[in-house]
């Protein structure tokens, strides 16, 4: 309702904001600054989105579409929708709540947009007490001896005494029994794994997997690729066989094809309750594991990710 037309007469924006220059998005200004407006619901698909204030349904093609309310009830016909609380009267054309007291004539969905690819990986990585050693992004530094570093695969992680184990944020190590202990149960000790698979150089390394990329501080950062490409931006990387566009904000491959990188980020214990730690609990193929109540997900590239 009351949007504001773009040159060209194909596309539109909320009330209150602005098509950009490119006619490619809706910007609101804020001061000095602007944002994009509006927020977006992504669909199921993972390739379309809605505005914030709207419902992804299908349409009668296959293709996602957008009704116009929250929360909303897709009707069987794939055109038409109802608001929140309410059911599809297809015969009469109506929405109508469970208890009948209400009536609403049905919404109709209208196409949903495809999203913008992300950004390729962001380089991160903790820098370790003796100033030398780092660990990725989402991981804890914990000391495995005077002379080195071993990185445990949780933020905030406790590191236990011996130098070989580390448990999740919020419980304690026992090391008589081997398992990380809270209010609410145990779970088996996990082992540190070295901070240095892949070698940067003399004093610096990355987690096994990933690729060493310099930092625009010049300090070493781990890219979570094999074999990646480093862009020049000392921020980002990108798959092997792939440039960085820049423009793009994106990885191009030869023949035009974008793909966006995500970073996979170690899955994190829910609401306290203590998982054990150890890659190996849930298989996800011959090489690959996910810890103990997590999911094995594909991401955008082909490889595992670990839903928490």
């Amino acid at each position: 309702p009351q949007s504001v037309p773009c040159a060209g007469g194909h596309r539109c924006c909320p009330r209150g904001s602005r098509c950009s220059a490119d006619g490619e998005s809706c910007v609101t200004d804020l001061g000095t600054g602007t944002r994009r407006a509006p927020r977006a619901v992504p669909c199921p698909d993972g390739q379309s989105e809605c505005p914030d204030d709207a419902t992804c349904c299908v349409t009668g093609s296959g293709a996602w579409g957008c009704c116009p309310m929250p929360q909303a009830s897709c009707c069987a016909d794939k055109v038409h929708c109802c608001p929140h609380a309410t059911v599809c009267d297809l015969t009469r054309g109506r929405c109508v709540s469970p208890a009948g007291d209400t009536e609403v004539p049905l919404g109709t969905a209208f196409p949903a947009w495809k999203r913008q690819p992300p950004a390729p990986v962001a380089l991160r990585q903790v820098l370790c007490p003796d100033g030398r050693s780092a660990c990725p992004d989402g991981a804890t530094c914990c000391q495995l001896s005077p002379e080195q570093y071993g990185c445990c695969p949780l933020q905030n992680a406790v590191c236990c005494g011996d130098g070989q184990h580390c448990c999740p944020q919020g419980t304690t190590c026992d090391l008589i029994h081997s398992t990380c202990t809270s209010l609410g149960g145990s779970a088996p000790l996990a082992a540190l794994p070295t901070a240095g698979d892949v070698k940067c150089d003399e004093e610096t390394s990355c987690p096994d997997g990933n690729t060493c990329c310099r930092l625009s501080s010049g300090a070493w950062g781990c890219c979570p690729l094999e074999q990646a490409v480093c862009c020049p931006d000392h921020v980002h990387c990108c798959p092997q066989g792939y440039t960085c566009d820049p423009e793009g904000s994106s990885c191009l491959q030869g023949g035009g094809t974008r793909r966006p990188w995500l970073r996979k980020t170690p899955a994190l214990p829910l609401g306290g309750q203590v998982t054990q730690v150890t890659s190996g609990n849930v298989k996800c193929d011959e090489t690959t594991s996910c810890p103990d109540r997590t999911t094995c997900c594909r991401l955008s590239l082909g490889t595992w990710g670990c839903c928490p």
